[in-house]
Parts: structure tokens; C-alpha cells; sequence
């Protein structure tokens, strides 16, 4: 604690009438407590906040102007240090979910099993476990901190990945994979809410860019390394590979990984005083303003169902969750087809159908730039103006072209694929509805976090939760739909799904506020 703190806990602990302003300690609000206040979200903490700063209690502990353990006062090198960081740990959790795919033939035969659907269940399972983990993991960070739940979480998935790697049997395998992605899913869910704790909001759109590029990349990436590594060594080497790298990550997080949540720092900073001065009064606003009317433990169960609530109450949130997980749908069906069609149509080798993937990898890669600059240039410029706003980040001139690439990229791989135009042709195509869904999931990401910038994580998992359950199951009818109308019009269908959701994030931007600030839909979270 610093000298001018401690003084003040020691001024006002003798005498009791005194004001922090007295003292010279000038207290100011969290940026984005305001800005969730302003934007009548509802959460307790905001309102915690308000009303904590208009009795002046001389008592509350609040940020100091300035403060340097303030998460949004650390110098730019370390945000984006931590930002680049985790964003390599989510790039291996989402590739240790399809980086299997290529070694499932070796599987089968090596425990004579060959159901077909066991075989496409084992690679899906894992994103499965990403859609249970985050209603347990996200509020958790809410409640002790983002780093515990980082450290524990990523030695689970190391743990986790070593019981896959030496599984004898089917069922083991599955139950394994399983629990690996409900532990790896913890840097994808929480990792938008350090962004948002570290981050101010005209540099978050370029942050999440950044941050991004694990988690959209790591399913195209699996399968190119996996090419390589199951033709030469067997299929549970593409389990050893993640054992090592996750777990050397997760040696290195425990050296340079540090809490950013706001609220668990301030509450921490409480406790310090309190126990510095012997005067119990010292409190941070949520402990006093919750511990009135609930329990330790009703406060518990709140925050686990936190993101539940924010799915199926709030219209914003539930909105945006299933045009999200409706595209990952679609972009999970598309690649379940890249090994039949590379492989059975164009004579690819398992090495060149892993190869394949790449055409995505590099659409997201140009989205991610296309949508980061244009993000934060949009709500710089509407700063300038005072019209920024949490639409501001579903701006038309980024998910109206988006929204329409998602469809036409179907269209493309669909028929060039069924006409077995050059290959080339097909990857286009693919490559063109990445970057419609990268910028459309950018977008939505970014926006949703502007609006509940508090419990980002919470809103991530609420989003996160119908996302991965879709892209896990959506893909075992994918093969069913191609053998009966088609890779042309099976694909085409799809389009005209994806072509029927368009306009949904173009109208969010244009009347999101209206239903966002509905009092019928303002909720305590």
C-alpha cells in the first residue's frame, strides 16, 4: 500500500467525521463501472459504485487517481504483453480440439471400433466441454479473480491432455477429452474479460483482434500439424504435443500472469486496511451493499447463474448467442467436409486435406485485421463526436459486408466443390466465409463486452455456452445432410440459412439501445 493511503486509513480511523477529499486522497470511479452505470446494465456492482460515491463515504475504497495497481494504469508494453499471452493459450485449447481429427482412422483400428458417429463424437466431445465449462468457470473469475481460475484451469487441461494421450479404451478417451475442453475453455471465456479490465475502450476493438487470433486459428492449425505429426508417429502424438506445449505455458503463466479484475483487487485493498488499521468500517462497496441482503452463499450461487440468467433474460445477449452459434454451425459443418472432399474428389494425401484448413486460417487472419483497425478508428471517431455507444461497435460498414461474405462463401464452396472446379476454387471459398465470420463474431464480441464490461466473462460464457454446444453437436448431422441432396445444395442451404440471419447484427447496431435500455429487460445481475 503506499504512504498517502495508509495515512489516510490512519486520519480517518482516528477521526471518524474526516472526508477522503480532506485528506487529499482524490478517489475516482472505475472507467468501466461508470460506463456500465451510464448504460443502465443493472449488475450490483454498478449500482454498488453509484451510489457509494454520492454519500462520499469516506470509508469506501475506490481507485486512486493515478493508482499504479489499477489494471488500467499499467504501461501499454505490459497490456499488450498480457494480451499477446493469452492469446497463445487460447490458441492451444481450440487447436487441441480438432488437431485429433486426422488420427481418428489410426484410432479406430486400434480399438476395433468403427462407428462412424463414435468416431465423429470423440473429436466433437471436446467442444461440448467447452459449453459446460464456462457457466462454472466464467462466474468463478468473477468471484475469486481471473488468475486463480487461469492457473488452476490450465493445469487441469495439461492433466487432462496426459489422460487422453494414454487412454486404453473409447469410452476413456471420450470422458477425457471431455474434461479437457470444460478446464481449456478458462482463458477463452475470461480472456475478453481481462481485456476488458485492462483495456480502455478505444483501443478493446484492436485488443480482441489480437486476443482473437488463438481461438479462431487453433482449429485450423490443429489439423495441419496433425497431418504431419499422426502419419509419423501415431495418433497419440497429437496428444503428447499439447501436453508439452500447454504445459510449459502453464509453468511460464504462474511467473507472469497477474489479477486484473478490478472489483477482486479492490476488495483485497479493503481487507489491507482493515487489518492495517483495526477499523472494520474500511469496506469495498459490493462487500457492504450485497453482504446486506444476501449470504455468502446466496452470492455464490447468483454468480453461477449469472450467465444462464444473461442468456435466457437479457434480449441483447440471446440474440447475439444464436446468430453466433448458429454461424459456428455452419462453419463446423463446412469442416467436416474438407477431408472427404480434398482427400475423396481431388486425391490430396492426409497431409495436403490437412493443408486445406489452412484457407480458413488465412480468412480469419485478414478479417481480424480488416475488423481491429476499423473497430477502433469507428469509435474513436465517434468519441470525437460524443455519440459513442456500445452499437457503435456493430457499425454497418463492418458486419453489413460481413453478414452477406458468410453466405456467398458457402455458395462458392458448395458448387465448385460439387462440380469439382479446380481446388483452389473451394478454398476460396471457404477462405471468404472466414472472414465474413470472423467479423461478424468480432463485432458481436466486442459489443456485447461494451455493454456489460463488469462481468465481461459472464456474458462470454452466456455467449460461449449455446456456441459450443451447436458446434458440437451441429456436426454430426453434417455428413447425413451432404449424402442426401449434396455438397452443392446441402451447402447452399446452409447459405440461405446464414443469407436469412444477415440482417441481425445491422438492426442490432441501428435499435440495440432501445432494447438494451428497456426497463422491462434491465435486470440485477
Amino acid at each position: 500500500m503506499d504512504q498517502s493511503t495508509y495515512d489516510l486509513a490512519r486520519s480517518l480511523t482516528n477521526q471518524s467525521t474526516a472526508t477522503a477529499t480532506a485528506n487529499g486522497a482524490r478517489q475516482t470511479q472505475d472507467p468501466d463501472v461508470e460506463r456500465d452505470a451510464a448504460q443502465g446494465v443493472g449488475a450490483d456492482l454498478e449500482k454498488a459504485h453509484s451510489s457509494g460515491s454520492r454519500s462520499k463515504d469516506p470509508f469506501l475504497v475506490q481507485w486512486e487517481e493515478g493508482d499504479k495497481n489499477n489494471p488500467m494504469n499499467w504501461g501499454m508494453s505490459r497490456k499488450w504483453f498480457l494480451v499477446i499471452f493469452l492469446s497463445w493459450i487460447t490458441l492451444l485449447t481450440p487447436l487441441a480440439s480438432s488437431i485429433f481429427a486426422p488420427g481418428v482412422p489410426a484410432l479406430q483400428a486400434e480399438f476395433n471400433d468403427h462407428n462412424n458417429m463414435t468416431a465423429t463424437f470423440v473429436v466433437s466431445v471436446f467442444v461440448l466441454g467447452f459449453a459446460f465449462g464456462p457457466l462454472v468457470i466464467a462466474p468463478m473469475s468473477e468471484i475469486y479473480g481471473r488468475n486463480p481460475i487461469y492457473h488452476v484451469c490450465n493445469v487441469l487441461f495439461v492433466l487432462f491432455s496426459l489422460g487422453c494421450a494414454l487412454a486404453t479404451n473409447m469410452g476413456m478417451l471420450i470422458a477425457f477429452r471431455f474434461l479437457s475442453g470444460f478446464a481449456g475453455v478458462a482463458v477463452v471465456t475470461c480472456g475478453a474479460g481481462s481485456i476488458a479490465d485492462i483495456m480502455p475502450p478505444e483501443w478493446r476493438g484492436r485488443a480482441m483482434s489480437i486476443w482473437s487470433l488463438g481461438p479462431m486459428l487453433g482449429p485450423s492449425i490443429g489439423p495441419v500439424v496433425a497431418g504431419f505429426v499422426v502419419e509419423d508417429l501415431g495418433w497419440r502424438w497429437a496428444f503428447w504435443i499439447v501436453v508439452i506445449a500447454s504445459g510449459a505455458t502453464t509453468l511460464v503463466a504462474f511467473f507472469v500472469l497477474r489479477e486484473t479484475y478490478s472489483p477482486v483487487l479492490l476488495r483485497g485493498k479493503a481487507a489491507k486496511l482493515r487489518k492495517e488499521t483495526g477499523d472494520e468500517r474500511w469496506h469495498y462497496t459490493p462487500e457492504r451493499a450485497v453482504g446486506e441482503t444476501r449470504t455468502a452463499k446466496q452470492i455464490f450461487l447468483m454468480s453461477l447463474i449469472r450467465p444462464v440468467r444473461m442468456l435466457v433474460l437479457q434480449p441483447i445477449v440471446t440474440v447475439c448467442a444464436i446468430y453466433i452459434a448458429t454461424l459456428y454451425g455452419l462453419m463446423y459443418i463446412l469442416f467436416t467436409t474438407f477431408t472427404f472432399v480434398y482427400e475423396g474428389q481431388y486425391g490430396f494425401s492426409s497431409v495436403g486435406a490437412g493443408l486445406s484448413f489452412l484457407s480458413s486460417g488465412i480468412g480469419m487472419l485478414m478479417g481480424l485485421g480488416i475488423v481491429g483497425n476499423l473497430s477502433d478508428r469507428i469509435w474513436k471517431t465517434a468519441a470525437e463526436q460524443r455519440r459513442e455507444r456500445p452499437e457503435t461497435r456493430l457499425h454497418w460498414v463492418m458486419v453489413g459486408p460481413g453478414s452477406l461474405l458468410v453466405p456467398v462463401g458457402l455458395f462458392i464452396y458448395g458448387w465448385t466443390a460439387y462440380y469439382k472446379v479446380h481446388w483452389i476454387a473451394p478454398m476460396i471459398g471457404s477462405a471468404v466465409m472466414s472472414i465474413g465470420m470472423i467479423m461478424i463474431t468480432m463485432c458481436v464480441q466486442t459489443y456485447l463486452i461494451e455493454c456489460f464490461p463488469t462481468n465481461a466473462a459472464s456474458v462470454s460464457a452466456a455467449n460461449t455456452v449455446l456456441r459450443s454446444t451447436v458446434g458440437a453437436l451441429l456436426p454430426l448431422a453434417g455428413l447425413g445432410l451432404y449424402d442426401a441432396i449434396g455438397l452443392g445444395w446441402g451447402n447452399s442451404l446452409l447459405g440461405f440459412l446464414a443469407l436469412g440471419l444477415a440482417p441481425v447484427p445491422v438492426c442490432l447496431g441501428l435499435w440495440g439501445e432501445k432494447l438494451r435500455t428497456n426497463p422491462r429487460f434491465v435486470i440485477q445481475l
